[in-house]
């Protein structure tokens, strides 16, 4: 029986409608866990440092293919992993600046998936919250500085 590995550099309860997006994604192309496919899951629970050991647990393991859910940090661990698995990734930055492609056009090489590219938004979030509330004179901002596209 294949089998899939799922990495994610957050934990199961965070990632509850992207895993049932997974199954329902792998139901539409005639795949059921257990059934005809096996997912072997890795989560990090925030803990960025342990994506690399457990992207390299899945390359032991022998997958063939990467789900890497979870932004850039779970994407970059399975490219420095393997260079002849598939990964498929779901990115929130700049694909190309952050390493994970050569192109958008080509690819290249055993990754490809999806950005978001949200930071590129902010200026336009500024300016509609603005908008909204043309007299705040402050504004403030929660991020990850763990986290490459803050």
């Amino acid at each position: 029986m294949p089998v899939i590995g799922f990495l994610s550099s957050r934990s199961p309860d965070e990632s509850k409608r992207v895993l049932a997006a997974f199954h329902q994604g792998l139901s539409e192309a005639g795949y059921v866990e257990g059934m005809n496919i096996a997912v072997e899951y890795r989560w990090a629970f925030g803990e960025y440092e342990k994506l690399p050991a457990l992207a390299a647990d899945l390359v032991r393991r022998n997958v063939v293919v990467i789900a890497a859910l979870g932004g850039d940090v779970s994407a970059r661990a399975p490219g420095e992993a393997t260079s002849t698995i598939p990964i498929v990734f779901g990115a929130t930055s700049d694909v190309v600046k952050a390493g994970l492609v050569k192109s958008l056009s080509k690819p290249e090489g055993n990754a490809t998936g999806f950005t978001l590219l949200t930071s590129d938004m902010e200026s336009k979030r500024l300016g509609l919250l603005h908008d909204l509330l043309p007299k705040a004179d402050l504004v403030g901002v929660l991020y990850d500085p763990n986290f490459a596209p803050a």
